[in-house]
């Protein structure tokens, strides 16, 4: 019997007796949930195994029965909406409750943050979408590149606080030349499934990127010995360690890549294995076997709440990664000046248009100067004001970066070149992006240009599918870190960038990267690049938005990193003695 219909039946005795605990007999009891005796025993010891009550059975003919209630009708019916509200179930929840939206907000509230189950510390975020494909390998949004690190491990890995480059499954490397490098492995390195690391896996993995061009230049992987891999390449990296600290990098088990479940269930070497993977719920579990300190939090459940549910939430939400949506949601109005816990920053990006001056409008080079000069965050704030955009954390952007001056206000002195229809494409599942293309869209209905307006994952538009029908893509980009070659994987992974730039400016980028890399002692001109990829017309930056994370003090050890959250196995809760 479910446990929805053992409750119904809870009810009718519950109902029948008023909840008062009763002197009855099995008869009785058959009749008011209308089955034979044998099935009203076998439901009454259902129910006393939950301990909703208990059912004392008299010995001897005539003799009265014991009905002990534990567990009032109430209790079991806000059981019930506790279980809506975790399986998503809001609406059921709303309507049960009498469309009562605040005693919904605290069903939400209650559930969330941080608590302890049978000895285990859990953590219950909030997020506003799902986590269909965890694949390192693929496109990874914000808050992909933070799951990634904490499912995997890559040959080195960049230090949140410090951007140092420090070993990771990878205990040492040398180069022997400038175009061979060797990493030597950490030994006895298990994956989630138990299966022991192996050169074979990192071969694999790093095989699985070379079609990128920012690993392009990886002319062949080889194993001379175990627990030992030997890179070559076709022209000198004299930072070929800090060029494998990426998310994308991350080694993954050889023999689980390409199975059904790879894409939601991935298996890593990191402090966390996925335990549960749907449109509802990601649930990461503590590596027990993980070869670092053990993870200090045994649990991180987060929940995927719609924009409505995320409404309920209410400023005191206990821990919340302010990414969100991009909204203020759970923050308090003051958050950014509240002290150390509650600091936030900006994101180390922004969202923007790339323009297609390959095969779209902008290859005419008077539709990229009527764009790149009539289109910028100032001129679109008064269509957004009219979408209540005031609840975004927005910040006006003029380089790709915060502190880059690469672009000016717009101009509503330009006209187009002529009446025309253009098509923009936006990356799906994010909230703030159909309210800029609109506010675009009225803009320019302005200046008599039509916009169509469609909507494409994030994974298609980074591998610049069906570019040839784009005019221009509204996307967003968020580096990771501040160190200087933090934008070359934006720039030169996937094909985002060779679709919409004609070859002989991209081609500046690879030189760029390519000479780069052969000079050890240059940082990297990320700048420079930026200002030139604006100054082209190829993009206009448009908004940066606040990051962090708002902590009720729950937790020790809480520090926002770049991408908006926070490292699951350094938090911890202190003991209340």
């Amino acid at each position: 019997m479910s446990g929805q219909r053992l409750q119904v039946q809870f009810s009718k005795i519950y109902a029948h007796f008023h909840g008062k605990d009763s002197d009855t007999n099995l008869q009785d009891m058959s009749e008011i949930l209308f089955c034979t005796r044998r099935n009203a025993r076998m439901v009454l010891n259902k129910m006393a195994e939950q301990g909703w009550l208990t059912w004392d059975p008299a010995v001897g003919r005539g003799k009265q029965s014991r009905l002990t209630f534990h567990r009032s009708q109430s209790d079991l019916q806000m059981k019930r909406v506790r279980e809506w509200v975790k399986d998503g179930k809001l609406d059921a929840a709303l309507e049960h409750l009498d469309n009562n939206a605040s005693k919904l907000a605290q069903l939400i509230q209650e559930q969330l943050g941080v608590t302890t189950q049978e000895g285990k510390q859990i953590i219950r975020l909030p997020y506003y979408r799902a986590f269909p494909s965890l694949n390192p390998a693929k496109p990874l949004r914000r808050s992909e590149q933070h799951l990634i690190t904490q499912i995997f491990n890559g040959l080195t890995r960049i230090n949140e606080r410090t951007n140092d480059v420090e070993p990771d499954l990878a205990h040492h490397w040398e180069a022997l030349s400038a175009c061979h490098w060797r990493f030597y492995l950490r030994p006895a390195v298990k994956f989630h499934d138990g299966s022991l690391l192996s050169a074979a896996d990192v071969i694999a993995s790093l095989e699985n990127l070379l079609d990128n061009a920012y690993f392009s230049h990886i002319e062949k992987i080889e194993s001379p010995a175990e627990n030992a891999v030997d890179i070559y390449l076709h022209f000198p990296d004299c930072r070929l360690h800090e060029t494998l600290a990426v998310p994308m990098a991350a080694i993954q088990s050889k023999s689980s890549m390409g199975t059904k479940n790879a894409e939601r269930f991935p298996v890593g070497t990191g402090p966390y294995l996925v335990a549960e993977n749907n449109s509802r719920q990601l649930v990461l579990r503590a590596h027990d076997q993980y070869f670092g300190f053990r993870a200090l939090t045994d649990e991180i459940e987060i929940w995927v709440l719609d924009s409505a549910a995320m409404c309920y939430l209410q400023p005191t939400a206990s821990l919340d990664p302010t990414v969100l949506d991009s909204r203020q949601g759970a923050l308090h109005q003051n958050a950014i000046s509240n002290g150390e816990h509650d600091r936030l920053a900006l994101d180390e990006g922004c969202n923007y248009l790339l323009l297609n001056r390959r095969t779209g409008i902008a290859k005419d080079p008077r539709w990229a100067e009527y764009l790149h000069s009539r289109i910028a965050s100032f001129s679109l704030m008064p269509y957004l004001a009219q979408d209540g955009i005031g609840e975004y954390r927005l910040t006006n952007a003029y380089g790709l970066v915060p502190g880059w001056v690469h672009t000016n206000a717009g101009s509503s002195d330009r006209t187009a070149p002529a009446v025309t229809r253009l098509r923009l494409v936006h990356q799906a599942d994010n909230p703030l992006f159909p309210k800029l293309a609109h506010a675009l869209k009225a803009m320019l209905a302005a200046d008599h240009v039509a916009l169509d307006i469609d909507v494409v994952s994030y994974e298609d538009m980074m591998q610049g599918k069906s570019a040839k029908k784009v005019d221009i893509w509204l996307c967003g980009m968020s580096l990771g870190n501040q160190r200087s070659d933090a934008m070359l994987p934006w720039l030169m992974n996937f094909n985002h960038m060779s679709v919409a730039m004609p070859d002989e400016d991209y081609a500046k980028l690879e030189e760029s990267m390519k000479t780069w890399r052969g000079m050890p002692n240059k940082p990297f001109p990320a700048e420079t690049l930026g200002r030139m990829i604006v100054e082209q017309r190829q993009i206009i930056p448009l908004f940066h938005i606040w990051l962090g994370v708002v902590d009720s003090r729950d937790l020790e050890d809480v520090s926002s990193n770049n991408v908006g959250w926070f490292d699951f196995k350094s938090v911890w809760k202190k003991p209340i003695f």
